[in-house]
């Protein structure tokens, strides 16, 4: 498949501000998330596409030479950009091990490194443990205090035999008879530009430069077993539907005694039926009876952290009117900012169905003041609020 222009790729204008590149990458990762799309294939290559599109458009440097050069800039592998498709052998996990810098880069969530691509093989000194992924859904309330939930995980553990190092008591590792303790092997070709050596990790240790011989009965040789754990995982306020919640440590053991890797919480909302969620805004929407929103008052309403608040009510309300009361929405989650935001009120008026005798009498002699009828002014502004609301 063709590379697609970056910017077309996020939908975003060559003018874009970061902030708009990086609200752009948000959308397109949560609608071609893999727990979004399980087995989608294209759709996992259109997450993969995005990614590649905002680690370029959002680096300035690499930005620029983009601009000048296009996909042949001097920023990739062989001279251009790239890195991030199949074929460049960029897996889901190092898009995942760096998808947390558009979901909040600092204080929890991961955070995205210099690039997709990649160097030469190196040594580890230990085998990283996998990551594990949960989900969890969240009630509006809970997003914007934000909660501590709990999780039942079963995980890989250092086996208690051996110690997590795979070997029974007593005896100790030999060197690698394959890569005689550097833990790679290498690979000499002919080629037409001559003798060509590459370097990858060796089979046979997995590149820790040794081996078990007398391998420990409990785990296998591998130092580690299944076990169980509850796990306390704090959700920060403001989170948003698609975010992941990056807890460092929490995940698999790592073989041999190496190190944990992490656990990946995908957020979901619960659908909210008193609210609407704006980003970080919350929109009430407030029906009034005639006579209030006519002759004004105060009305009592909801707020998302389950209080009430009280509100004026101008004579003359008009139905379609917004209300804003600042700082009372949700909070910007860490790492987009500082601030709360604002619960809108929608005003709509009530028009009863049925009237009793009396009613309809006082209405009809309503109906012959020239207040009630309204001037060209007024109609034309409940025109453009209503066309504003559907465009």
């Amino acid at each position: 498949m063709a590379k697609r222009d970056y910017y077309e790729v996020l939908g975003v204008s060559k003018d874009a501000s970061e902030d708009d590149i990086k609200k752009a990458y948000r959308k397109i990762a949560i609608k071609y998330h893999p727990d979004r799309n399980p087995g989608n294939k294209e759709a996992e290559e259109k997450f993969k596409e995005a990614a590649e599109a905002y680690d370029v458009l959002h680096d300035p440097q690499k930005r620029q030479q983009y601009d000048q050069f296009g996909f042949n800039g001097p920023a990739g592998a062989g001279g251009g950009f790239g890195g991030f498709s199949s074929a460049g052998g960029f897996s889901m996990d190092d898009i995942f091990s760096m998808f947390g810098d558009v979901f909040g880069g600092r204080g929890g969530f991961g955070g995205f490194s210099s690039g997709f691509g990649g160097g030469g093989q190196r040594r580890p000194a230990q085998q990283r443990g996998s990551d594990l992924r949960l989900k969890v859904r969240l009630t509006l309330q809970e997003i914007s205090t934000g909660v501590t939930k709990k999780f039942k995980v079963k995980r890989d553990i250092a086996c208690s035999h051996c110690h997590g190092s795979g070997a029974e008591a007593g005896s100790a590792k030999d060197t690698c008879p394959t890569c005689h303790g550097s833990g790679v092997v290498t690979h000499t070709t002919q080629s037409l530009f001559g003798v060509m050596q590459t370097q990858s990790v060796c089979p046979t240790c997995s590149g820790e430069g040794t081996v078990i011989k007398n391998k420990c009965h409990s785990c296998g040789g591998s130092g580690v077993v299944k076990g169980e754990e509850v796990v306390e995982i704090k959700i920060p306020a403001g989170v948003s539907e698609g975010m992941i919640v990056n807890v460092p440590g929490k995940g698999n053991t790592g073989k041999h005694n190496g190190a944990a890797g992490n656990i990946q919480v995908y957020i979901e909302e619960e659908p909210n039926d008193t609210f609407i969620r704006d980003d970080n805004d919350i929109i009430y929407n407030l029906l009034l009876d005639f006579p209030t929103a006519a002759l004004g008052g105060t009305v009592e309403i909801p707020t998302i952290d389950g209080g009430k608040v009280r509100i004026k009510v101008e004579p003359g309300t008009q139905p379609g009117k917004a209300l804003r009361l600042r700082g009372k929405g949700l909070p910007v989650v860490q790492g987009y900012g500082r601030g709360v935001g604002d619960m809108v009120v929608n005003i709509s008026v009530y028009v009863p169905k049925t009237l009793s005798q009396s009613e309809k009498k006082a209405l009809e002699e309503m109906q012959k003041s020239d207040n009630f009828k309204g001037d060209n002014a007024t109609k034309r502004t409940i025109f453009q609020k209503f066309r504003n609301y559907f465009s």
